[in-house]
């Protein structure tokens, strides 16, 4: 394992920031160990979990953003915009919750916002100039569709690799339940021949279940890429 200091914690090749010794900091798993270590399902949990947060980001982010533009001639406008930069600092502080429970990724909130003076408009003037929470609107736009992205490769690796990893156990439902030797690769004819493929004999299944098991060990390196982009976007966009 290869660490450096970095801002008070640590770096290294598995979780891209871990809270300094001392600090509760999980131990980087090593390649074989990946698939079934904690840091690995922190990641897993953070990326599955985060798209129903972001959707939810996103709507709120876009919604709020054209109601306050489309009455900005108004004064109502204002008001709206005010409450998507409190939206958008919510949604900011769930993410650094998340990311610290999830990927050991301590970020330190931004400093609440201070009217100059006094007074309803004064404050709602003062708000409209808030860098963070406008920050966290950028960050609600742009890691919306990277959610989707991240979501849909965490889950189709992670469940192809297991599922094709464990065919040796479920193999034989294929000839017991169905009019296939084994589980059906490709089915098509071809200048009048028909060609079929089934995995039934053993060195097929073994080979299978090979194939399965790689999925399985390098998932935790797809997922580990995805959740740091998350961990870039985090510190650049959420942090204080």
């Amino acid at each position: 394992m290869i660490s450096s200091s970095a801002q008070g914690g640590e770096y290294d090749g598995y979780q891209a920031h871990r809270p300094a010794r001392g600090g509760g900091a999980r131990p980087a798993p090593g390649f074989w160990r990946a698939p079934f270590s904690r840091s690995y399902l922190g990641e897993v949990g953070f990326t599955l979990g985060g798209l129903p947060i972001a959707v939810a980001g996103f709507v709120v982010a876009v919604t709020l953003f054209s109601l306050g533009l489309g009455t900005l001639v108004t004064v109502i406008g204002l008001p709206v915009l005010v409450a998507l930069l409190g939206s958008a600092r919510g949604f900011g502080a769930l993410e650094r919750a998340r990311a610290r429970g999830l990927l050991a990724l301590d970020v330190a909130d931004p400093a609440p916002v201070r009217p100059a003076r006094p007074g309803f408009w004064a404050g709602v003037t003062g708000r409209l100039g808030d860098a963070a929470g406008w920050k966290a609107v950028l960050y609600l736009v742009l890691m919306f569709p990277w959610a989707i992205v991240s979501f849909t490769l965490s889950l189709t690796f992670l469940v192809t690799g297991w599922v094709v990893a464990a065919y040796p156990l479920y193999h034989w439902v294929f000839a017991r339940w169905t009019p296939w030797p084994g589980y059906q690769l490709f089915d098509f004819t071809k200048d009048g021949r028909h060609h079929q493929y089934f995995v039934e004999s053993p060195a097929q299944i073994a080979g299978m279940s090979l194939i399965g098991f790689v999925l399985v060990f390098l998932t935790p390196l797809l997922v580990r890429a995805t959740t740091n982009v998350n961990r870039l976007a985090i510190r650049g966009l959420l942090g204080g």
